[in-house]
């Protein structure tokens, strides 16, 4: 019941991993929709969109949903609101995210030379890459090799860890004043409608 009746091959699933099928407009739409009329207070709604956005900017690519949901429980904020509040860290903003972070961390470690967008990218797909051969070797008698892991943890790692959790506070602090609010607003101007929805029936029903 639930299968697409057309099936995507490899090419068109990995063009919407990066290019949704609406476009990012509409994507960006419909999670703001659902966050808006999750069942729940605005505060915790709020709480879970500020750990959502801020766990975007770590260098925690393949854990952001376990992360942001568990700094959301920690904060007693909306799992689900952080779940799609990590819609912040998109193929558009992940460049400005990475190269900020790696530059405030890499100033703040004294550092002069940070890494491009491009090459954390390869970087990451290295260390996957190391991790899954390593992996298959416990199981036959090729050595264990971490050069590249320890390599990448200083170089990039650490730097982006550093830079990211900095920017990533600041991000989720303006992202909670910002969204409650409008959350706020929405809910009220959402209430003021049913009500004049009941109004208008009631008065309707009194005519009969």
């Amino acid at each position: 019941m639930f299968k697409r009746r057309s099936p995507r091959n490899f090419r068109q699933a990995l063009v919407n991993f990066f290019i949704p099928g609406g476009g990012w407009g509409r994507s960006a739409n419909y999670v703001m929709h659902r966050l808006r009329r999750l069942p729940d207070s605005p505060e915790r709604i709020a709480k879970g969109i500020a750990a959502g956005v801020a766990v975007s900017c770590l260098p925690l690519f393949g854990l952001h949903f376990i992360a942001a949901a568990s700094l959301a429980w920690a904060l007693r904020g909306n799992i689900l609101a952080s779940l799609l509040a990590t819609f912040f860290g998109n193929p558009f903003t992940f460049p400005i995210i990475v190269v900020s972070a790696l530059e405030l961390g890499n100033f703040i470690l004294g550092r002069e030379k940070s890494a491009k967008a491009s090459e954390v990218m390869q970087a990451f797909g290295a260390i996957w890459g190391e991790m899954g051969r390593n992996l298959l070797a416990m199981f036959t008698p090729e050595v264990l090799i971490w050069e590249k892991l320890e390599k990448f943890g200083w170089e990039v790692f650490v730097p982006y860890m550093l830079g990211g959790s900095i920017i990533g506070t600041v991000c989720g602090v303006i992202a909670y004043f910002l969204s409650l609010p409008l959350i706020r607003a929405y809910r009220s101007r959402r209430l003021k409608k049913l009500q004049e929805r009941f109004e208008q029936a009631r008065k309707s029903d009194a005519k009969k």
